[in-house]
């Protein structure tokens, strides 16, 4: 399973902190206090190298060293690529379709469950 990890600096500022990666630039996100960095770095994290990958972009090496600007912190984020391409990959999302009233009726009356037919049915046409 690959890993990816990255020093992410936390700046202080009035509201909490500012986190981003030097070596991924773009890659941003903010937090109230220390206990919430890691877990706010790391999506922010995986959601960009996410979107990187789905846009075929190269993925930055991570530098071993990196200037630590004064009163900052500086906290190495882990990430795993692949869980997280899985996880949103596969989440589930609302769609809208319109199909004629009596149907649904009649759906419903025999206890039809809309998403998982229609899912079926998507998977079946398109043969995946």
């Amino acid at each position: 399973m690959r890993k990816l990890t990255y020093l992410a600096i936390l700046e202080p500022s009035k509201d909490g902190y500012g986190i981003y990666f030097p070596d991924v630039p773009g890659c941003i996100s903010c937090c109230s206090n220390i206990s919430e960095a890691q877990k706010y770095a790391q999506e922010a994290l995986g959601l960009h190298i996410y979107g990187m990958e789905k846009d075929n972009e190269d993925i930055p090496y991570a530098s071993d060293k990196i200037d630590i600007p004064d009163n900052c912190l500086v906290m190495p984020i882990t990430i795993y690529p692949d869980v997280v391409k899985n996880k949103l990959d596969n989440q589930r999302v609302k769609t809208n379709c319109t199909i004629p009233y009596w149907l649904k009726v009649l759906g419903e009356n025999n206890n039809v469950n809309f998403s998982q037919l229609l899912e079926t049915a998507l998977r079946d046409y398109l043969q995946v």
